[in-house]
This record gives C-alpha cells, structure tokens and sequence, in this order.
C-alpha cells in the first residue's frame, strides 16, 4: 500500500479527535525529550557561568573555543540523526526488530564520525590564528577545542541511544541520565574551574575536562542500560547481524542533509562569534552569554522539534497523509505558544539573568539588552527547526539544507558583518542578524511543508477517486 492509497478522512469531529490526540502524543513525548535536550545545554550554561565568575579573559578563551567545537558537533549530531527517523517510521509499522537493527549499524558509524572530528579539534589554535585572533586568544580558545573534542565520539554513542529510545516512544531514561549529568556537572565544574580538593585552578580548561567527563559518563550509562533493557530481545539488540550497506541507505541520506543543514547553521553561528571577538572583549563576552540563553531556550523548540519528527515520522511509516500533516502542523502551533510564553520572561528579566553571569556592569548591560531582544528571535528560529524537523520525519531532506544555506549563509552571515563591523552595531548587530536569517529560513520551510502537505492531499484524493 503506497502513502497516496490512503483515504483522506474528513469532518469536524475526526480532526479535533486527532488534534487532541497529537497534542497529548506530542506533549507527552515531548516533555522528556525537552529535558534531555536542556540537559545539553544547561550544562553549558553551568560552564560557562562558572568560567565568568572565574576571570572576563577565561570566559573569552571558553567562547571562542566552543564556536568550532559546536560546529563540528551540530554537525555530527545532525549525520546521525537519520537513526532518529527510521527508528520512528519502524517503529510506526510494528517492525521493533529493526529498530534494534538501526542502532547497532549506527554506533560504529557514530564513533567513525566522532573520531573524525577528534582529529579536527587537535588544529583549535592554528584555526583561530587563521581566523585572525589575537595569539593569546588562540592558543587558550585552542586549549579547550582540544579537550573538547577528546569527548566527542562518546557523545555521539549516547545521542545515538537517546535517539533510539525517544523513536520507540521511550524517552524518559534519557532524560534520568541526562538530569544526573547535570548534577556530577556542577560538581566537577566547581572542582576543576576553581581549583579545590587537591586540583589547581584551571579555569576554561578545566570546564572543559568536565564536559569531557560527563560525556564519557553518560555513554557507559547509556550502553549498561540498552544491554539491560527486559525486552531488549524483542528489539534485537542481541542480534549481531547488521546487513548490508545499502540497507540504511536511507538513513545516511537523512543524516547526510541533515549533517549539511545543521552544520551550515552552527557554523554561521561560529562566525558570527569570530565576528565578535573581532568587535572587542566585551562583545564577545556579552555575545557569549546572550547565545547562551537563547541556546538554552533553542533546546526546548529542538525537544518539540525532535517529537514532532518522531510524531511525522510514525505517520510516514504508516503511510498516512492526513495524520503527517496535523502532526507537522500541531508540533509548530505548540511550540510558537511556548516560545512566545519564554520571550515575555527574557524580554523583562533579560537584565537581572546577565547579572548571574558577571557583576560587571558594562558586560551586564550589553548582554541583557541581548538577551532581551533574543524575544523577537525565539518564535521564528524555533519554528524553523520545528518545520525542518516535520520535512525530515517525511524524508523530505534536501529543501531544509537549501533552506540553511540561503537563510544563515547567505543571508545572516553577510548581514551580520555589514551591521556588526561594517555599521559598528557591535553585538546587537549581529543578534539583529541572526533575527533576520531565522525570518528568512522560518518562511521558506513552513510554506515547504505547506505545499507537500497540499500535494500528498491531492494525491490522495485522486487515488481514492
């Protein structure tokens, strides 16, 4: 049976049973995954907090060692997230034996990737000198690129779990492991960034070996777990079979555009950070934990954004065309409500959040009004990763990497350095950018779903007829 046999079903009565439906599925999955994804990035709000209040030159050491490192890790993560997807569609049909499947292909996979980017991370100070930082900056950003990357491939094996588990609707484990990571964090972190039990103060260094640890920490939790799974069986992941290459080619494809996509935007973020330490000191400091917020925030639509991928993805397995669009449709509407909900806290506690941060009151005030003005950034650059998301659960992938491309590349990049640097806007410059780019992608992804959606309808209707 093909995806356009499916009869479309109409009346007021099914589509609200469904809408409610979607929204507790979607809310309900959701929940969980939005903690493992703030679990993320609340860790590097912990780093970078106690790196601010350990030294301002320490906390530009630790950003600009972080934009390369997140490039290459928004990178990999988005070369794997095709196990996400099929792991949904599989799981929509009934077929858990290759859910299973799907992992166990994918962790050699994960690790070859990691290790790739390892090797990139050896080259931090060379890199940042290339980029026209100043020496000191460079090879104390490089210090942390290093140690950063010596986690990466055990990060990508406990993605590649996480990933497994939220596509067999099963994401609370994750969000345990992920809530106790944060909490050894916070441990470490105060241990290693000001130096107490024994260890010297090492600063953004040793934030970085925090981060290397728990991720080192999280993998060997991860692996006890899947191994122990009570139906692990059922799932085959006691099975060592793991079929030929074009098997998953599938899979790779959604990883491959989603790798291109994700990467091409953490790297026009990285940029605009370079553009920032170009700019000054305080800029970059201020740029820094402004990102960060709105970064923490991010996590939230990418949670909604991963379950509204799950939730299109169990659809498309099914080969069901009404359910992929309200599923698509009702993940943006949820997450459009709660962005706006955090916009309104950030727009009026932006000031008092940047004081956590640093009790320097030029740093506070550039970062608050950033983080204020991140409010207006919030809806549109949620929406967009939600409705990327919503195109890849449908296996559409190569619209969301053009989209990327156009939208931060050739648009938020450009105009962040003419507002910035050429106009001296400084970081609201490059902020008012990143706004702009969102705009852009924001657009071109939901009128993308709008019109497949429309298709996939006519489709249908005239294979019914």
């Amino acid at each position: 049976m093909t995806m356009y046999q499916v009869p479309i079903q109409a009346g007021r009565s099914w589509l609200w049973a469904r809408l409610r439906r979607h929204t507790g599925e979607l809310l309900r999955l959701a929940l969980p995954v939005v903690v493992s994804r703030l679990g993320i990035i609340t860790m590097a709000m912990v780093d970078t907090l106690f790196v601010a209040r350990f030294s301002e030159i320490e906390l530009a050491y630790q950003s600009i060692g972080l934009a390369p490192t997140s490039s290459i890790l928004m990178i990999s993560i988005g070369l794997i997230l095709g196990a996400l997807v099929v792991t949904s569609n599989a799981f929509g049909v009934g077929d858990y034996r290759e859910c299973g499947a799907i992992l166990r292909r994918s962790i050699p996979y994960g690790l070859a990737i990691g290790l790739v980017g390892m090797v990139l991370c050896l080259f931090g100070t060379p890199f940042l000198l290339l980029t026209g930082q100043t020496p000191d900056i460079a090879v104390g950003g490089g210090e942390v690129i290093l140690i950063i990357g010596l986690g990466l491939p055990w990060l990508l094996v406990f993605n590649l779990g996480l990933f497994f588990l939220e596509g067999i609707k099963r994401p609370i484990p994750g969000m345990i492991m992920m809530l106790a990571a944060n909490l050894l964090n916070i441990l470490l972190n105060w241990v290693l960034v000001f130096g107490h039990w024994g260890f010297p103060a090492m600063g953004a260094t040793g934030s970085a070996w925090a981060t290397t640890l728990i991720r080192v920490f999280l993998v060997a939790v991860m692996l006890i777990f899947l191994w122990r799974m009570h139906d692990r069986h059922k799932f085959g992941l006691g099975w060592p079979t793991l079929r030929g290459w074009n098997k998953w080619r599938p899979q790779r494809r959604i990883g491959y555009a989603a790798g291109t996509s994700i990467g091409l935007e953490g790297m026009a973020f990285s940029v605009l950070n370079l553009f920032a330490g170009l700019i000054g000191v305080a800029a970059l400091g201020a740029f820094a934990i402004a990102l960060n917020i709105l970064a923490l925030i991010f996590m939230v639509a990418l949670g909604l954004a991963s379950a509204t991928a799950v939730r299109v993805g169990i659809a498309y397995g099914r080969q069901d065309v009404p359910d992929m669009a309200l599923a698509g449709w009702t993940g943006l509407a949820v997450n459009t409500i709660v962005m706006i909900l955090f916009g309104v806290v950030i727009a009026v506690y932006g000031w008092d959040i940047a004081s956590l941060y640093n009790d320097d009151p030029v740093l506070v005030g550039l970062a608050g009004a950033l983080i204020a003005f991140s409010a207006f950034i919030l809806i549109l650059d949620g929406g967009q990763v939600v409705a990327a998301h919503a195109l890849r659960g449908r296996h559409d992938n190569v619209v969301p990497t053009i989209s990327h491309a156009i939208s931060y590349f050739g648009v938020m990049v450009p105009v962040g350095w003419l507002l910035g640097v050429v106009w001296e806007r400084g970081a609201m410059g490059l902020f008012e950018a990143i706004l702009i780019g969102s705009a852009v992608s924001f657009a071109l992804l939901t009128v993308r779903f709008y019109l497949l959606c429309r298709r996939d309808r006519v489709a249908a209707a005239k294979a019914v007829a």
